[in-house]
């Protein structure tokens, strides 16, 4: 099993989940952070730091967020990984009230 990052992240991607991280399984996108499946090692870490709580166990994930599982394995062959913490965009606590976002995800 692996774990998913979801819809709460697009637009504000705090990375405090990457500090956390023990195999930096993390990928960052323009404004979305995603988990590479192949590469997380369940250790649930992640799960407590996120701000926005957009991070689930595969099998916990929300049946309204489930086509972001398919969307973390895609984009994580497509983006680099982060392995240290940034800051947040200067906008993300707005963002972080916004729910129905995907279509502002930016790859």
């Amino acid at each position: 099993m692996t774990y998913v990052v979801t819809e709460p992240c697009i637009k504000c991607k705090y990375t405090d989940c990457v500090d956390v991280c023990p195999v930096d399984c993390f990928r960052e996108g323009p404004n979305f952070l995603v988990i590479d499946p192949d590469e997380c090692i369940d250790c649930t870490l992640c799960v407590a730091e996120c701000p926005v709580e957009a991070i689930f166990a595969e099998d916990d994930v929300p049946a309204d967020q489930q086509h972001f599982t398919p969307l973390n394995a895609e984009l994580a062959k497509l983006w680099q990984p982060i392995i240290e913490r940034k800051d947040a965009p200067a906008d993300a606590d707005e963002w972080s009230k916004v729910s129905d976002k995907l279509d502002k995800l930016e790859r």
